[in-house]
């Protein structure tokens, strides 16, 4: 099942099922106004947004022309976005470049940091930034929202509470990030709004590529219309999503609608796709290569006019969750 979120008048958008080739939507009011709504009753809601799926693939079912610009994040704002780092090739390259080595611990405790989630960019939206000398990066990662996952939860326990998966650019402004983390309090400034895919799928949507606690699929990334990653999801994830969920919920409980992210997918080794390798899901990747290869960065972060696309096809090659496609702007205070 793929469901989304079509902007109105509302600050949380109205749900709809999609169907499969991202083509229809039936808009599904009576059941649940909102995703959150949904997610809130889950084991009553889904049951019956699922036979809204299969009416649209038979065609029984009414429908309307779906259109990628017309979303908002599935999630328009979410009670909660934690975002760890589970690819430690990432951790540790980004370490090297500092001269730093990775601590043992990092292997045993996955690093998170809490996320703004009172506003979220749709997927088409443009990325709005006052300075380009803030350092505008994207980081092209995976996210599952849970239900509700009580406190303590185990790993077992936090997978079964996967409710849908979907992509996610969050948003970095690398320039900002050493001063506010020499502060020794975290991310905040450095981390703005993050845009999600189009559509949010069940795991069931998934098949084969989806593992129970990760999706075994590249992650397409590129810039200015270039191929710049695609580096598989599955691969050199060392915490996987249960993992995740178990660690955000280990003091805390957890309610239906919490967004939890991969951190940005990296596959270990990588090389950039022009020379046939994975290539890269952030610019501070190839910026960190380069500073150690030859002492200094020479890709530059985004300036106000690029594009960048977050997509994932499936074995047929057909799009999963549609494209997350963002244009940089300068912010003008109205």
């Amino acid at each position: 099942m793929k469901l989304a979120t079509l902007k109105d008048s509302t600050r949380d958008g109205k749900l709809v099922v999609v169907s499969k080739d991202l083509t229809r939507c039936s808009e599904v009011g009576h059941i649940a106004r909102t995703l959150q709504a949904a997610l809130d009753d889950w084991a009553h809601i889904a049951p019956r947004l699922e036979e809204v799926a299969r009416g649209l693939e038979t065609g029984f079912q009414p429908a309307i022309r779906f259109h990628e610009h017309d979303a908002a994040s599935p999630l328009p704002r979410a009670y909660q976005w934690a975002d760890g780092s589970a690819y430690l090739s990432h951790v540790e390259l980004v370490r090297k470049a500092r001269g730093a080595d990775m601590p043992d611990s990092f292997r045993s405790d996955p690093l998170m940091y809490q996320g703004g989630s009172d506003c979220f960019i749709g997927p088409r939206d443009p990325i709005r930034v006052a300075d380009a000398d803030f350092g505008i990066d994207l980081e092209g990662e995976v996210a599952v929202i849970v239900g509700d996952v009580p406190m303590g939860a185990g790993v077992d326990e936090a997978r079964a509470a996967i409710r849908l998966v979907m992509l996610v650019n969050d948003v970095s402004l690398r320039g900002l990030v050493p001063g506010e983390l020499a502060k020794g309090f975290g991310f905040f400034q450095s981390k703005p709004s993050s845009a999600f895919s189009p559509v949010a799928v069940t795991p069931a949507e998934l098949g084969e590529a989806w593992d129970g606690g990760k999706l075994h699929l590249p992650l397409l990334v590129g810039v200015n219309g270039q191929a710049f990653g695609r580096a598989n999801a599955g691969v050199d994830m060392h915490f996987d999503f249960g993992e995740l969920i178990a660690h955000a919920a280990k003091t805390r409980p957890l309610c239906a609608g919490t967004i939890i992210g991969s951190g940005t997918v990296s596959n270990g080794g990588a090389k950039p796709v022009s020379q046939g390798g994975a290539g890269y899901s952030c610019l501070a990747e190839v910026r960190m290569i380069e500073t150690i290869e030859t002492g200094a960065a020479v890709t530059p972060f985004l300036q106000f006019g690029d594009m960048v696309r977050l997509e994932m096809k499936d074995a047929t090659g057909h799009s999963i969750f549609g494209a997350i496609e963002q244009t940089v702007e300068k912010y003008e205070k109205a």
